[in-house]
């Protein structure tokens, strides 16, 4: 297991990488028209990645930092992004629900 603290860019441009700490799906969609990662975009016979990438497009995107670049920082930012929209949407979600019945 090879962990880095440096932040490499092998084929996965620097924008996609930012953009999808914030906006995964979106940023998916921009590369899958700029055709700006031909080997991770899935083709129409990859109908598992299209599905992953629209129900689970986090998993997705580490999935191809994983390939592209191992475990390095990227990797890890793209991590904690994913435990911090699941932690924290579920409990604002609840709390408001909650709210709602209270009236």
């Amino acid at each position: 297991m090879n962990f880095s603290l440096s932040l490499p860019i092998h084929d996965i441009p620097l924008w996609f990488l930012v953009l999808s700490l914030f906006l995964p799906r979106i940023s998916i969609a921009v590369a899958w028209f700029q055709h700006s990662m031909g080997q991770y975009i899935p083709n129409p016979a990859g109908l598992l990645q299209i599905i992953v990438a629209l129900l689970i497009p986090r998993f997705l995107i580490l999935f191809w930092i994983y390939q592209d670049q191992g475990i390095t920082i990227w990797f890890v930012l793209h991590v904690i992004a994913l435990l911090m929209a699941w932690g924290g949407g579920g409990h604002r979600i609840r709390r408001r629900r909650r709210g709602d019945f209270v009236d």
